[in-house]
């Protein structure tokens, strides 16, 4: 049986989600908890990578249960709980149909990061916000997520893993940028078909400089879609990991 997860977790104690040699990772305490229980090694599968800090509401993950256990899907829940630490559970379990896979069936993302513009920000924000305070100008703000929107290259907002070949590709589409106020500051918001390595925390970063007067809308909406014979350069505003949360992976609804 195939199962589905849905996971939230703190960032803030791991070093991202993908498994490494030091085992501190998200990926790696659900690959313990599985032992676990299983009593032999379960692979697990997430939607994709989040980095060190980052947070997640709803990041995505599957297993097959081994043949031997029979527990339906809402016992696996709790018994993957009481495994695994208190900043990391598993909100949701649901069998799913064989071919669904975690990464390679989602069709899209949608994140949030979250800018606290308080003069003090609040102990119980911290690690979960980035301070930022002074105000930013809201018609500057949604003047620069517009013109994210759609399909673009966006290789200039993206950092290098260092496995790129010249056939990677930067094309993606965003469907929603935007900022909602916050009693304590702003919420933007990225939805799309797909999102390249820190890709979001660039854009924020980019977003926050125009809408602190410090960078022109049309300097960083040039960077999109640049020639390859006339590069511009790259942008250089990275926001900190803080207030980056994985909110949903979107599915296509037969696979849901």
């Amino acid at each position: 049986m195939r199962l589905k997860l849905t996971i939230a977790y703190d960032g803030r104690p791991y070093h991202g989600w993908q498994s490494q040699p030091g085992g501190n990772t998200v990926q790696d305490h659900l690959h313990q908890a599985l032992l676990a229980i299983a009593k032999q090694p379960v692979p697990i599968q997430g939607s994709g990578r989040t980095d060190t800090g980052v947070h997640a509401l709803g990041q995505t993950a599957h297993f097959d249960a081994p043949p031997a256990l029979t527990m339906n899907p809402c016992n696996w829940m709790p018994a993957l709980n009481t495994k695994l630490p208190a900043t990391i559970r598993v909100m949701r379990c649901e069998e799913a149909p064989p071919e669904f896979h975690a990464r390679f069936s989602a069709t899209g993302k949608t994140y949030h990061y979250d800018i606290c513009t308080e003069p003090v920000l609040p102990p119980l924000r911290a690690g979960l916000a980035w301070h930022l305070p002074q105000a930013l100008d809201p018609a500057a703000l949604t003047e620069i997520l517009a013109r994210f929107c759609g399909p673009h290259d966006f290789h200039a907002f993206a950092a290098y893993r260092g496995n790129e070949t010249p056939d990677t590709s930067h094309h993606r589409t965003i469907l929603r940028a935007d900022a909602t106020a916050l009693t304590d500051g702003w919420r933007l918001t990225f939805s799309g078909d797909g999102f390249l390595y820190k890709m979001v925390r660039m854009l924020t970063g980019a977003a926050v400089k125009v809408a602190q007067g410090r960078a022109y809308p049309d300097d960083l909406a040039a960077l999109l879609d640049q020639s390859p014979g006339l590069p511009l350069g790259k942008c250089n505003h990275c926001a900190p990991a803080d207030g980056l949360y994985l909110q949903q992976v979107h599915y296509p609804a037969n696979l849901r």
